[in-house]
Parts: C-alpha cells; structure tokens; sequence
C-alpha cells in the first residue's frame, strides 16, 4: 500500500505537475464565468472558439516554455540580459497583475465556502488563504505544488463532467459548430486566450520545470509536452463546462446574472449539483490563489539572494495582502477589469521579449530556435497585440 501511494504522489512526475500547475492557474473563478458567459452568447458556436484559441495558445506557450527551458534562465532574467533594467518592467507587470487577479481568486474561495456551507464571504477568504500559507509552509514547495494540482485538477475535471453528463448536451450540433461555427466572437477569442496564457499564466509552469531541474536542450522534448499537457488539461475542463452550459441553456435555464456558473451546475443536478458547484469553485479559487503566488513571487526572487532565501515568507505576505484587500474594500471590479485588459497586453510583449531574446547567442548559447515556431510566435503576438490594445482602450474608457 505504501508504494502505490508513493506511486500516486509522482504520477507523472514534475513535468505533469508544472502542465498541472499552469492548468489549475488559469482555471479560477473568472474561468468559470467567462466559459458559462460567452457560452450564453454563442450556444454550440463556442465551441469553434475554444478550438482557435487553442491553437494561440499553443503557438504562446511552446515558444515561450522551450525559450525559458533551453537557456536555462527565468523570464525576468532573460530580459535583463536582452536590455538592462526590462526584466524590472516585466516583472512589476506580472505581479502587479497577479495581485489583482489573486483578490479575485480570494473572493471565490470565499464564495465556494458561502455556497458549500454558508459561512460569510469574509470569513470563507480567510479560512481559505490560511489553508493555502498552510500548503506552502507544510512541505517543500515544489512537491507541494506537483501533488496538489494534479489531485485538484482532476477533482475538478470529474465533478465538471458529471454535471455534463446530467445536462444531456447535443453533442454532435457541438461539435459540428466547433469545426463549422452559427457565428464568431473575436472578443471571446481574446478573452480565453487572455486567460489561459495572459499574463503570469504562461511562465507558471514554466517557472516550476526550471525549478525542477528540468532545463536545458537535452530535456525539451519533456518541455514540449508538459506545455501542450497544460493546454490540453484546461481547454478539457472548459469544453466539459461549454458542454453543460449548452445542456441546461437549451433545456430553458436563465443564467444568474452574478453568478451564471450556479445556475449551470444547480439546474443540471439540483442540489446536489450546487454542491458540486461550490467544491469546483473552491477548487478552482484557491489552486489559482497558489499559481499566482508562486509565480508572481517567482518573477522577483531571483533579484537579490535574500528574497530567494525567503521564497515562501514572500509568497505569504503576497497571499495576506490579497486576502486583506478583499475583506478590507470587497471585490474592486474597476481593479480587476483594468488587470484584465493589462494582462492581454502582457502576452504579446513578453512573448515579443522571448522571441527577440532566442535569436541572440550571447543568451542562447548553441541554441538555435526552429524558424516556424518564431513565425507562430510572431503571429500571436500581431493577433494578440492588436486585439488586446482595443480590449484596453475600451476597458479604460468604460471605468472614465
């Protein structure tokens, strides 16, 4: 018993838990609404969104994972080394956008808790980011966060297809219209892209296999696949959402305008199907409160010796803080929609740094980045780019 146990733990080893890790970070509570909200709007022609923004994320992360993995340096400190002083920039814009999605983050475990027990919001916050310095504190960081993503991740996943199955989708219209779509949002497209590898999202696992030791040109082919593992692990838990969304949205039920991923869950499996809703939630929030207190804490460690030395002191005052925040003034929308907005930005000027950085042989060494994947790469930052400078625009205008 005891070896299969052991054997559970390294299931898939740090490769598996750094997909994990990126997977659970961008499945949060904004995942959650996203999903159930432009499944609102499109019906079964979301699906066809889902499979575009796969093939970005794809281009965006396997560039930036095999950049990171084969000059064995952090984001931050490829920068510096492709213009003195860039990395500070960098950095302050993942972390300042990690510090407003992780109030967010903190609010849905306060209100996984509300749903699962009643408890108060406040209250729920609280339990939670002390159960998350716990995790950090517990153990060794990084076989903390290999464990506990993968039994999350897959927690998540199960109790979302279950919900699936009792929604009774049309499968097949499904995915007729993921190949052939009714119609196309691009905003949509921008908005899931943004939230599967804007932002801190992409480097998190990233970050993690460098810590692990997996590096350098003899290891890519794990870096390769670990990158689409994460990719695949969060595009399954969304299109297992879109699938119930569309269950229960033809069968007659009206979305919560506040919560829209409740009435999902709840209309599909009644009370029990809340239930579920409020551990999925749970789940979902406080993996992500931990992919971004690693990784934005990850962006900064490597600056001076003592900050690296106190890695997980710095990762519990970034949780304290966010937490304080939400109990202290409630969710700020403003915050949050402007980190939004931010965070699609973020995509196309780090990638941008990455892609400059593998043509210079002073930071890649012998490294030679293949020519079609700095094509994909520019291509998404075009995309990216240009979409994301309106999201912003739009963004800024609405909260002046």
């Amino acid at each position: 018993m005891p070896s299969k146990l052991f054997k559970f733990k390294q299931w898939g080893g740090a490769g598996l838990g750094a997909a994990f890790l990126m997977a659970n970070s961008s499945i949060g509570p904004g995942f959650l609404t996203q999903t159930t909200v432009f499944t609102q709007q499109l019906l079964t022609s979301f699906g066809f969104v889902i499979l575009i923004s796969i093939l970005i994320d794809i281009g965006a992360q396997l560039n930036t994972w095999r950049i990171l993995a084969a000059s064995e340096l952090r984001a931050q400190d490829i920068s510096n080394k492709l213009l003195p002083g860039l990395g500070y920039v960098l950095s302050v814009l993942v972390v300042l956008g990690g510090f407003a999605f992780n109030i967010g983050n903190i609010a849905g475990c306060g209100l996984g808790l509300n749903v699962l027990t009643g408890m108060s919001f406040e209250k729920g916050a609280m339990i939670s980011a002390v159960f998350a310095l716990l995790l950090f504190w517990a153990r060794e960081i990084g076989s903390m966060l290999d464990g506990f993503t993968k039994i999350v991740g897959t927690v998540k996943i199960l109790l979302t297809l279950f919900i699936a199955f009792s929604a009774h989708p049309p499968l097949a219209t499904a995915i007729h219209h993921t190949i052939i779509p009714e119609k196309i949002s691009v905003a949509a497209i921008v908005t899931i892209v943004g939230g599967t590898v804007g932002g801190y999202l992409t480097f998190s696992g990233a970050h993690r296999l460098l810590d692990a030791g997996i590096k350098g040109k003899q290891n890519l082919g794990k870096v390769n696949r670990s990158a689409i593992q994460g990719i695949a692990i969060s595009t399954l838990m969304r299109f297992v959402l879109f699938l119930a969304t569309v269950g229960v949205l033809l069968q007659g039920a009206v979305l919560d305008r506040n919560n829209p991923a409740s009435t999902v869950f709840g209309f599909a499996a009644g009370e029990i199907g809340l239930r579920i809703f409020g551990v999925v939630l749970w789940s979902a929030a406080i993996s992500s409160v931990i992919g971004a207190s690693y990784t934005s804490v990850s962006f900064i460690k490597t600056f001076h010796p003592s900050l690296q030395k106190h890695e997980r002191l710095c990762i519990s005052i970034f949780i304290i803080l966010t937490t304080f925040v939400f109990v202290a003034v409630g969710k700020p929308t403003e915050l949050l929609l402007l980190a939004g907005a931010v965070n699609g930005l973020i995509l196309p000027i780090a990638l941008s740094i990455m892609l400059i950085a593998a043509t210079k042989p002073r930071i890649m060494q012998d490294y030679k980045h293949p020519v079609w994947m700095q094509l994909t790469g520019w291509t998404v930052v075009a995309v990216m780019g240009w979409m994301g400078g309106i999201a912003i625009q739009e963004t800024i205008h609405k909260m002046f």
